[in-house]
């Protein structure tokens, strides 16, 4: 008998080891997003970027990032987990070394590139991982604790994004990168096993070129959109050849034998809610943790620093929600579970629009961002989970990548279009602003570009002294009225997403999983009494 509780304990702690590492690799990627998007005006400077090159240090990385997540969950499955795992940290710690050390933009770019290939890797092997080694209640305790990982992640991203950036410059923003993947290469060889899908055959190669290329042009199309204009040549093209790569993509799956993507899984209810699900949050959840930096300096005139601490109510929540969705999982569905999660976000960018609308103090846009910060806690790990619970165990690869791509697709197009939405509406709110106080039309338009793109301060420099303070009110009450806007899109958005969710999950199958009793807990591994 003593023998048996002390294997129960190797295995305990082995478990313990297994989900800290697969957490903290997925959190890497959360926490390098936040840190580089906090350095991204140093690093114009510094490498005398304009503002197209800037936005290509997080467009190079999203590109490469998005156009192999599919592909990346498929080589998981036939090669290796663990082995995947070791490839993106590799590919990622080498390309952070040579964004850290490019004496250009375009250089810059090209390792930013790279950085994405490897992050897709990472998120796909690391949810792989966790999906192969806990089953029934433990997976739902290990899919919180990763949630609170990549909560933390986002809470501090900001903060020493500011820190890194101000005390020892913005290189070290991709240089520290480096340590933290070598401690983890050495923790995965240590602590996680390999799995593969025992079913999986060969590398879907022609998936994966028709996947990923329409999956690129799409990307780039929505990137560039905003700029030259939807109806443009050029976007047009890209929307068409995407269009034309994502069809023959589908059609060489479904002659496949092992598909990437079992489309078959499609024809039931409970997976198409749940990627229904996983849209919705990154369209109108996650998606927040791009512009509320942005709102926090436009409207408020914070710092950049100042506006990483003032974004933690938002980010608070998702630290902590996790643990009270272990609880509430023993008790609720599934779906119920995303539905409240998903109808909490409604609530939360409904008070995003009322406070911005009307221009009301950071100390009532806290409690907004408290509300809106608990929604995405509760589907930040549920979402994962319930998407994860409806794909057989053997392909939690294509699982893994279908999660994280689906995410990405609504993150990448609500970014597209609440960023039309806030650009348009603030600077037709600003032109008719700026004319009241003197500016000539011609000239509020083109100072409305600066304010949109967030160079205020730059403005106010050269405006004349008296009538710096009115065009700074004239510009902070523009980009409120924009951003409302795009959170009241944001809320009907959460609001379809909610009902569709609860219409097609079904809760039999996303029932809620009855914690054992204490004595006979499986997850020890997790209760250990830590804070999350």
């Amino acid at each position: 008998m003593p023998i048996v509780a002390n294997e129960s304990r190797i295995e305990t702690a082995s478990k313990s080891w297994l989900l800290l590492t697969a957490s903290l690799v997925s959190s890497l990627i959360m926490l390098d997003s936040n840190i580089v998007a906090v350095s991204l005006p140093a690093i114009s400077r510094s490498l005398g970027a304009s503002f197209t090159d800037a936005q290509w240090v997080i467009s190079a990385y999203i590109l490469t990032y998005a156009a192999l997540l599919m592909a990346s969950g498929n080589y998981a499955d036939l090669r290796g987990r663990r082995k995947s795992m070791l490839i993106g940290l590799v590919v990622f710690a080498v390309s952070s070394a040579a964004c850290g050390l490019a004496t250009s933009s375009l250089l810059l770019n090209i390792a930013r590139a790279a950085q994405g290939a490897g992050g897709a890797f990472l998120v796909t092997a690391s949810l792989a991982i966790l999906s192969n080694a806990f089953t029934g209640v433990e997976r739902t305790q290990a899919f919180a604790f990763w949630g609170a990982s990549l909560g933390i992640a986002l809470a501090i991203g900001p903060i020493i994004g500011g820190v890194i950036t101000n005390y020892f410059g913005w290189r070290w923003a991709f240089l520290v990168n480096v340590p933290a993947s070598a401690i983890l290469i050495a923790w995965t060889l240590k602590f996680i096993g390999e799995s593969r899908d025992p079913n999986a055959k060969r590398l879907d190669v022609p998936g994966t070129i028709t996947f990923s290329a329409g999956l690129a042009l799409l990307t780039w199309a929505l990137i560039d959109g905003n700029d030259a204009g939807w109806s443009s040549p050029t976007i047009v093209r890209r929307l068409v050849l995407a269009t034309m790569f994502l069809v023959a993509f589908v059609i060489v799956e479904l002659r496949q034998d092992r598909p990437m993507v079992e489309f078959g899984l499609f024809r039931s209810r409970t997976f198409v809610g749940a990627v229904l699900a996983m849209i919705g949050y990154g369209a109108s959840a996650q998606v927040m943790i791009f512009f509320l930096p942005l709102y926090l300096q436009n409207a408020y005139g914070f710092e950049p620093l100042a506006a990483g601490i003032a974004m933690i109510p938002f980010a608070l929540p998702m630290v902590l929600a996790p643990r009270e969705t272990r609880r509430l999982a023993t008790r609720y569905s599934g779906r119920t579970l995303l539905a409240a999660g998903l109808a909490i976000t409604v609530v939360g960018n409904a008070a995003f629009w009322l406070v911005a609308k009307s221009h009301l103090p950071y100390s009532l846009f806290l409690v907004s961002m408290l509300v809106a910060g608990c929604g995405a806690g509760l589907l930040n790990g549920q979402t994962v989970k319930v998407l994860q619970g409806a794909v057989p165990q053997d392909r939690a690869g294509m699982a893994s990548g279908i999660a994280s791509t689906t995410r990405f697709i609504g993150i990448l197009v609500s970014v597209a279009a609440l960023g039309a939405v806030l650009a348009n509406v603030a600077q037709d709110r600003f032109v008719a602003g700026a004319t009241k106080i003197g500016f000539s039309s011609a000239t509020a338009r083109e100072a409305a570009a600066r304010v949109t793109s967030g160079d205020l301060s730059g403005l106010l420099v050269t405006a004349p002294p008296g009538l710096r303070e009115p065009l700074r009110s004239v510009a902070q009450a523009a980009y409120g009225a924009g951003f409302a806007s795009a959170a009241l899109v944001a809320a009907c958005v959460a609001f379809v997403a909610c009902l569709l969710a609860f219409s097609l999950i079904s809760h039999e199958e996303t029932a809620p999983l009855s914690a054992p009793a204490p004595a006979k807990m499986p997850c020890k591994f997790i209760d250990c009494r830590d804070p999350l």
